[in-house]
C-alpha cells in the first residue's frame, strides 16, 4: 500500500503519513482491553484465594461485571475528553489505567485482599478499558471516509481477537507462575503495548481526504454531510433509538455468552472440557463477524445490516429449543455461530453508523454516550437468561432431563429482537435546520 499524502487546509507543507498504519495502533489498543472478556479463565484460581468471601462479592463475578458497567461509564463521561485531547492522550491514559489496574488487582491477590482486586481490576481497570474502547473510533473514521465500516471494524475485531488470545496465555502463565504474578505482568506487557499503539494514533490534518477519493454526487440519505456535537446528539430521538438497537443486540449475545457452557451441557449433555473447545470457537467468531459485517455494512448500509441482525436471530433463538429436542448438535453450534457472529458485528458496526447518522467530528464522544447501553446489557443479558433457567431447573423432579429449561428465555429474548428490529426500521436520517 503505498504512503498517502497528507493534505491539511491552507498553505502548510504535506507530510506523508500512510493511513493504514492508524488500524494498527488502534488493533494494538483493543487486543489488550479486549482481554477482559478471558477473565474467566481467572475464575477458580481467584475463588480459591479467597474460599471465605460471600459469592456477590468474590472477585472473579464483581470485577468482570464492574470492569463492563465502568466501561460504559467511563467512555460516556470520559468521550468529549477524548474528542478534546485526541487519540494519543487518550489511549496513553487507557494505558494508564488498565496497566495500573492489572498490576493492583495482582497486588490484591498476592496479598489476599479482595477488596483491592476489585477496585484495581474491576474500577481502575475499566477506566483504561472504556477510553481504551473510544480513543480509536474517531480517529479511524475520519481517516476512512470511504471505508468507515471496514476502518471500525479491524479495531473493534482486536477487542473479540484479545479474548481469544488471552484465553490461552491466561492459562499458560496461571500454570507456570500462579494467578497473581500472572495478572501483574500481563498488567505490564499490556501497558507497553497499548503505549506502543498510542504512539501510532493521531488525527488527520484539517481538511485531508484520501488520495483521489471523491465524495459520491449521490447521497445516501443516511448519511449526514455536517457534523453534530455529543449535546444535539442526546437531544434527538436517532440516539435513543441506536442506544436501544444496541442495548438489545447485545443482551441477546451476552446472554447467551454467559450461560454457553453450561447450555451446552444442559441441552445436549456435553462434557465441560467440549463445552470449553466450543466456547473458544465462539470468540473466533465473535472477532471475524466484527470485520465481516463491519466491512459489508459499507455496501449494503449500517440500517440493512441490523435489520439482518434482528430478522436471522429471531429465527436462530426460537429454533434453537427444537433443535436441542432433536439433538441436532451440529445445526446448533451452526446457529451459534451465527448469532456471535452478528454479537460482534454489531459493536463494528455502530460506530460507522454514528459517523454517518451525526457526522464524523464528535462521533467519539458520541460512542461512548451510546456504549452505556453496553453497560446495561451486561447486565440485563445474564440476569435474563441465567435467573429464568435457573428458576425452569429447580422446578424439576430429580432425575427430569434439562432440555426445556432455557425456552422461555430464549422466546423472550427473541422477542426483544423482534422490538430491536421495530427500533432499527424506525430510524431515519437526522434533519438539520
Amino acid at each position: 500500500m503505498a504512503s498517502e499524502t497528507l493534505q491539511p487546509a491552507g498553505p502548510a507543507a504535506t507530510t506523508a503519513f500512510n493511513r493504514w498504519f492508524i488500524p494498527v495502533g488502534a488493533v494494538a489498543v483493543h487486543i489488550c482491553i479486549g482481554s477482559v472478556y478471558a477473565w474467566s479463565t481467572f475464575n477458580r484460581p481467584i475463588i480459591a484465594l479467597f474460599p471465605s468471601d460471600p459469592t456477590w462479592f468474590r472477585p472473579p463475578y464483581t470485577t468482570f461485571t464492574t470492569a463492563l458497567v465502568i466501561l460504559g461509564l467511563s467512555a460516556a463521561f470520559g468521550g468529549p475528553w477524548v474528542e478534546s485531547r485526541g487519540p494519543r492522550v487518550a489511549a496513553t491514559a487507557a494505558a494508564i489505567f488498565f496497566g495500573v489496574g492489572l498490576v493492583l488487582g495482582g497486588i490484591g491477590l498476592a496479598l489476599n485482599h479482595s477488596v483491592l482486586v476489585f477496585l484495581g481490576m474491576g474500577v481502575v481497570g475499566g477506566v483504561g478499558c472504556g477510553l481504551g474502547y473510544i480513543a480509536p473510533v474517531s480517529t479511524l473514521v475520519k481517516w476512512f471516509p470511504d471505508r468507515r465500516g471496514m476502518a471500525t471494524g479491524m479495531a473493534i475485531m482486536g477487542f473479540g481477537g484479545g479474548a481469544f488470545l488471552a484465553g490461552y496465555l491466561n492459562a499458560y502463565f496461571v500454570g507456570k507462575f500462579g494467578v497473581a504474578k500472572t495478572v501483574m505482568l500481563l498488567g505490564g506487557a499490556y501497558f507497553i503495548i497499548m503505549m506502543i499503539g498510542a504512539r501510532i494514533l493521531r488525527r488527520p490534518p484539517e481538511g485531508w481526504a484520501p488520495a483521489g477519493w471523491v465524495r459520491p454526487a449521490k447521497i445516501n440519505p443516511m448519511i449526514t454531510d455536517r457534523s453534530v456535537s455529543r449535546n444535539h446528539a442526546l437531544q434527538t430521538s436517532q440516539f435513543y433509538l441506536m442506544w436501544g438497537v444496541l442495548f438489545i443486540n447485545v443482551t441477546a449475545g451476552i446472554g447467551i455468552l454467559a450461560q454457553a457452557s453450561p447450555m451446552m451441557q444442559d441441552l445436549f449433555r456435553k462434557s465441560a472440557l467440549e463445552a470449553a473447545a466450543v466456547v473458544s470457537l465462539v470468540s473466533i467468531f465473535n472477532a471475524g463477524g466484527r470485520l465481516f459485517w463491519a466491512s459489508s455494512s459499507d455496501y449494503i448500509g449500517r440500517r440493512n445490516t441490523y435489520v439482518i441482525f434482528f430478522l436471522v436471530q429471531f429465527v436462530l433463538f426460537l429454533t434453537i429449543p427444537r433443535l436441542a429436542a432433536n439433538d441436532n448438535w451440529l445445526m446448533f453450534e451452526l446457529a451459534l455461530f451465527v448469532v456471535f457472529t452478528m454479537y460482534g458485528g454489531g459493536f463494528a458496526t455502530i460506530p460507522a453508523f454514528l459517523a454517518d447518522m451525526f457526522g464524523a467530528d464528535n462521533v467519539g464522544a458520541i460512542h461512548g454516550s451510546l456504549l452505556t447501553s453496553w453497560s446495561a446489557a451486561a447486565v440485563a443479558g445474564p440476569v435474563i437468561i441465567t435467573e429464568l433457567s435457573s428458576r425452569a431447573k429447580a422446578g424439576l423432579a430429580p432425575g427430569m432431563s434439562r432440555i426445556h429449561i432455557y425456552d422461555t428465555p430464549l422466546r423472550l429474548l427473541a422477542v426483544l429482537l423482534l422490538v430491536g428490529f421495530i427500533l432499527t426500521t424506525l430510524l431515519r436520517p437526522l434533519r438539520h435546520d
